[in-house]
């Protein structure tokens, strides 16, 4: 049985957004540890999404 707890581990933000979310979702994303693939994939969704809203009201983020 561990003596300690460990201690919560930082998670560093997106580099192009500055958001934790996003790194965390692309955590859940990647297969394999394949992350630059699961970055591409997430960001040309997002691209994809920001391409079809017709508005600039409300970012895709």
């Amino acid at each position: 049985m561990r003596k300690t707890k460990p201690k919560k581990r930082q998670v560093l933000p997106d580099p192009v957004y500055g958001d934790v979310r996003v790194t965390k979702f692309v955590n859940h994303l990647m297969y394999d540890g394949k992350k630059s693939i699961s970055y591409d994939i997430f960001y040309s969704a997002l691209d994809t999404v920001k391409a079809k809203l017709p508005n600039e009201e409300k970012p895709a983020l």
